[in-house]
């Protein structure tokens, strides 16, 4: 996968990945150069109490649509 630096140095990571690997809004991670490498990982020490159960709940259908039949909103399929 490919991304592209901006003016300001940012950079997106793609979706694939950051679902894949728990990256989330706001997550810090640490990046360093290894052998003309940019190595990033997650920082050690930023968990909060629900990064060990984000992702366990497997729903099969979108999280909207749940929330939508929670509070009684969902459209009659």
């Amino acid at each position: 996968m490919k991304t592209v630096v901006s003016e300001k140095g940012q950079i997106t990571i793609p979706k694939p990945l950051r679902r894949r690997l728990g990256i989330r809004t706001g997550q810090v991670l640490e990046v360093r150069e290894d052998h003309g490498r940019l190595v990033m990982s997650k920082s050690a020490g930023t968990h909060d109490a629900f990064d060990k159960l984000y992702g366990i709940l497997k729903l099969g259908r979108p999280t909207d649509e749940v929330i939508a039949e929670l509070r009684g909103t969902a459209k009659p399929r």
